[in-house]
């Protein structure tokens, strides 16, 4: 989540070989190929390997450190690619899936999503206080050091609390037992498809700001490398009390909302941030950009603490039609799910702002090479909605039926 600000480092002091334009693509495959990874690291560790998650978590930290202190000996962008981008995401997803699985099961379905949302919520603290640290580090010393010490910091942090999270006692005892297959049922359900398809549009513009608002700030806004941070802090800083808010919303016994209308309204809030205040911008407008940093921040930050409800709601399905569920394997592939939006985000991204350089499509910042960016993270955040419609689609069908 602190990606931008070595990102906005490498724009500005290209040093190494390759094209820095590549290093673009960095983040949204580092997000890519942690996400895609999950739904067979959940498969593996959800019944054949549960007595082996804690290990795997461990694996997961070692190799995270070890990538951040091969990729600060880097002197070519694949370099770069390779360790921050691939390697040390998978580690970050041997450590997330096992005890993620984990979590999930010392939780009952009244409260998984509230759970999930707090979990996310240290996501969050981190993308919000990480950018100072690493901008400090870079200022002082380099890119350089700022990753080894990135490193000394996940491996203080990741090996403390993959202990506190132990293997439930089920998932222990069943893995000595003769092997369960998982349940696949579930991909019958029209609703697995119609959330996991709103869940790839949404993540497919939720990582385009992390990427490049520090670069668009300091080409466009012309503001300052510390604005530029501080807008990358103010985009994590909501997302703390989203996730929590979010998953409240969906898990709350006072009054009641449909999962798809808790998802509506982070994708219609979100994109009108986007549509409204990221691209009215031009030079020197830092108060539209803060606006903009925390109201995305707090909508488009919380979507992902709705899963639980989408999983709560696959139960609810699956308990009428008497069909086992394994809600561990669904919540791995709408990670899944969550990856391909990303590498399709990452992907779209380069030729979008090649296409910005090219034409201009308006005044402000849709004017500006990154006005195609800009409309694509307002769209792909709007159709993260869509589930809205398919319910309403479903009540109308069924008032018509009466």
């Amino acid at each position: 989540m602190s990606y931008g600000v070595f990102q906005e480092f490498y724009f500005s002091n290209w040093t190494l070989k390759g094209n820095r334009e590549i290093t673009g693509i960095i983040g949204t495959t580092s997000n890519g190929v942690m996400y895609l990874s999950m739904p067979f690291l959940f498969a593996a560790f959800s019944r054949r390997w549960a007595s082996k998650r804690q290990i795997a978590a461990l694996c997961g930290a070692l190799l995270t450190c070890v990538s951040f202190v091969l990729s600060s000996f880097s002197t070519h962008v694949w370099h770069l690619v390779a360790t921050q981008g691939v390697m040390a995401a998978f580690g970050c997803a041997l450590i997330y899936s096992p005890t993620t699985l984990s979590l999930g099961e010392w939780f009952t379905t009244s409260n998984r999503t509230l759970a999930y949302g707090l979990t996310l919520s240290c996501k969050n603290i981190v993308g919000t206080t990480c950018p100072w640290l690493i901008r400090i580090l870079i200022d002082h010393y380099n890119f350089r050091v700022a990753l080894k010490s990135w490193a000394a910091v996940v491996a203080g942090t990741s090996i403390v609390a993959i202990f506190l999270v132990p293997t439930h006692p089920s998932s222990l005892s069943s893995s000595t037992q003769r092997e369960r297959k998982i349940p696949w049922h579930f991909l019958r359900h029209r609703t697995f498809h119609i959330y996991t398809l709103a869940i790839i549009l949404q993540s497919s513009g939720y990582g385009i700001p992390q990427t490049y608002l520090n670069t668009y700030t300091h080409e466009v806004a012309l503001l300052s490398q510390t604005s530029a941070t501080l807008l990358l802090t103010l985009f994590n800083i909501p997302g703390i009390a989203s996730s929590s808010f979010f998953g409240y919303l969906c898990d709350n016994k006072y009054f009641s909302l449909s999962v798809s209308t808790v998802t509506g309204v982070s994708a219609v809030s979100s994109a009108l941030s986007v549509f409204l205040l990221w691209g009215l911008t031009s030079q020197g407008s830092m108060a539209l950009l803060v606006l903009f940093s925390i109201t995305f921040g707090f909508f488009a930050g919380g979507y992902s603490s709705i899963w639980g409800g989408f999983i709560n709601e696959l139960e609810s399905e699956a308990a009428q039609r008497n069909e086992a569920i394994d809600p561990g394997m669904v919540y791995g592939l709408l990670n899944g799910a969550r990856g391909i939006g990303y590498v399709s985000g990452g992907l779209a991204g380069v030729p979008l702002l090649k296409a910005g350089r090219l034409h201009s499509i308006g005044g402000h910042a849709y004017g500006s090479t990154y006005g195609p960016l800009i409309i694509f993270t307002g769209l792909s955040s709007i159709f993260g909605g869509w589930g809205l419609l398919w319910e309403f689609r479903k009540s109308l069908h069924l008032v018509w039926q009466r």
